[in-house]
């Protein structure tokens, strides 16, 4: 199942994923986010999300480990794939009725949102 990712671009942008290839994913601290996260797999599929002012969709990565021993800081490795070629800003995902019970849009806040297989080929496109 693919998972959406939010960042905050100052705090860490796909522009930083890109350049250093692989990362830790961490500092989520809502519960349901915390289980989302501990539940991701090995080569899961991602989207990378701006928050803040950009407010959409970046880029393209994939998980590449997950101990997930400890339940309440789950440690993920995500690893760059690419840009997204055309963005998605949250006015679109909105607008799309693809999007109409998804947690992306319901629960706002949430910063590890699993997608639906055509959501992650909507945004993927």
């Amino acid at each position: 199942m693919p998972y959406l990712l939010k960042t905050e671009p100052g705090t860490y942008s796909v522009d930083d994923l890109a350049r250093e290839g692989e990362t830790l994913w961490d500092g989520v601290s809502n519960p349901v986010a915390v289980r989302n996260l501990a539940g991701l797999e090995r080569g899961e599929t991602l989207v990378i999300y701006h928050t803040g002012d950009e407010k959409r969709t970046v880029g393209l990565a994939k998980v590449v480990s997950v101990d997930a021993s400890d339940p309440k800081n789950p440690q993920v490795r995500i690893k760059f794939v690419k840009r997204t070629k055309t963005p998605r800003t949250l006015v679109q995902i909105k607008a799309n009725k693809i999007f109409a019970d998804s947690l992306l849009v319901r629960q706002g806040r949430l910063s590890v949102v699993p997608l639906t297989e055509a959501q992650y080929a909507w945004i993927a496109e």
